[in-house]
């Protein structure tokens, strides 16, 4: 049986390890990976660059860490994006593996 896995963009390194601390916290995760992106629109931005926190868990797990996430990043700069996918197909597996870091 496949994990669900949980991705939250957040504005900045710092809300993304605040996103991270809080994510373990508050459900039994474990963090994939942190994933870097600088929109072509970054000095638009409160901060110039954009974090994914890939995250994998049981469904339950992934939606207490997702929430907690959300609400420590927008306590620090704020969330671009979150989603959970409850059971990635292969091919999305596939593209889950790839990083920017």
């Amino acid at each position: 049986m496949n994990e669900a896995v949980g991705l939250i963009e957040v504005f900045g390194c710092v809300a993304a390890f605040v996103a991270v601390d809080a994510a373990c916290k508050a459900g039994n995760v474990r963090i994939e990976a942190l994933d870097k992106n600088k929109p072509a629109n970054a000095d638009s931005l409160p901060v110039p660059l954009v974090m994914c926190v890939k995250m994998r868990g049981s469904v339950s797990d992934v939606r207490a860490a997702m929430d907690a996430a959300e609400e420590a990043a927008n306590s620090v700069t704020g969330v671009v994006s979150k989603h959970m996918i409850a059971a990635p197909d292969q091919n999305t597996e596939k593209m889950l593996n790839i990083s920017a870091l």
